[in-house]
C-alpha cells in the first residue's frame, strides 16, 4: 500500500472557501486549534449546504463483480490491470479512489486507483494504480472479479430522506458549490440540523425523515437501527428543523 503520512501539513485552501480548483488528496484531513476535524471532499451534483449531513456517491452496480481482461498484465508487480465494465465510467472517475479484489486470486487486496481513460459501457478499461502500489500478487482471468469504488470524499451528496444510497462522511458547515472542493467536518462539536425531539446525550443518526437532518437513536424502532449510521451525540436536547450542536463521531 502506498506510504502512510498522518498529513501534518500547512493547508493551501482555507475553511469556509469553496474552490473550483482541487489543493489536496481527497480525504486530507484538516484539524483546528480546539481540536474539530474536518476532511477535504469534492462536492457533486448539488450544493453542500450547511448542517446537513453529506454521505459518498452511491457504488454503481455496472462497476460491481467486474471480471478481469486476459489482455491486461495480471502478474504481480503489475501497474494496471484491465477490467470488462458493464457500465460506462467518464475519465478519471475512479482517480483516488479503490479497485476491491473481491472473488479468485487476489481476494481480499484494496489498492488505490491513480488514473484511468474513459470506458464506454460493455468495453474494457484499463485502471492503473499509484507508482508504489501496484499489484502484490497474480490474479486470475478465470477467478478474479473486482469491484470499483469511487474516493468516499468523491462527488459527495446531502445525505437523501430515509434511506441512504453511500456512507454518511460528515456535515456541510458551509455551503460548496457543486463540483467544487471544500471541507467538511467529521469531528468533534458541530451545528447539525435535527429532525426530532431525542433528549440531550443521546446517541444521533442518520438518514432521517428529512434530507441532511440528524435523528436521535431513541426515535427509531429496532428494525430500523440496522439501516442507520451513527454519526455522533447531542450536546443539547434535539429539536426539529433546527440547528442542534452535536459531537461528531464520524472520522478523528
Amino acid at each position: 500500500m502506498p506510504n502512510l503520512s498522518n498529513q501534518d501539513v500547512q493547508l493551501a485552501q482555507g475553511m469556509f472557501v469553496s474552490n473550483a480548483n482541487q489543493q489536496h488528496p481527497l480525504g486530507t484531513r484538516g484539524c483546528d486549534a480546539a481540536g474539530h476535524v474536518h476532511r477535504y471532499c469534492k462536492a457533486g451534483v448539488a450544493d453542500l449546504v450547511a448542517g446537513l449531513t453529506v454521505q459518498s456517491s452511491a457504488p454503481i452496480a455496472g462497476h460491481l463483480l467486474q471480471q478481469a481482461n486476459t489482455t491486461g498484465n495480471l502478474t504481480a508487480g503489475s501497474p494496471s490491470i484491465k477490467v470488462t465494465c458493464a457500465s460506462s465510467a467518464a475519465v478519471g472517475f475512479y482517480s483516488e479512489g479503490y479497485m476491491l479484489f473481491a472473488t479468485g486470486l487476489g481476494q481480499g487486496m484494496r489498492l488505490m486507483i491513480d488514473k484511468h481513460a474513459a470506458v464506454s459501457t460493455g468495453a474494457t478499461g484499463e485502471f492503473f494504480f499509484y507508482p508504489d502500489d501496484p499489484l502484490t500478487v497474480a490474479i486470475s482471468t478465470g477467478t478474479t472479479k473486482v469491484s470499483l469504488f469511487a474516493n468516499k470524499y468523491a462527488n459527495v451528496i446531502t445525505t437523501p430522506a430515509t434511506t441512504a444510497t453511500g456512507t454518511i462522511v460528515g456535515v456541510a458547515t458551509y455551503i460548496i458549490t457543486a463540483g467544487q472542493f471544500g471541507w467538511i467536518q467529521t469531528w468533534g462539536p458541530c451545528g447539525v440540523v435535527g429532525d426530532d425531539t431525542t433528549a440531550l446525550g443521546g446517541l444521533v443518526w442518520g438518514p432521517a425523515g428529512t434530507t441532511g437532518r440528524a435523528v436521535g437513536a431513541d426515535a427509531t424502532g429496532a428494525a430500523t437501527l440496522l439501516a442507520k449510521q451513527i454519526i455522533g451525540v447531542l450536546m443539547q436536547a434535539n429539536v426539529a428543523a433546527q440547528v442542534m450542536l452535536v459531537d461528531l463521531k464520524i472520522s478523528p
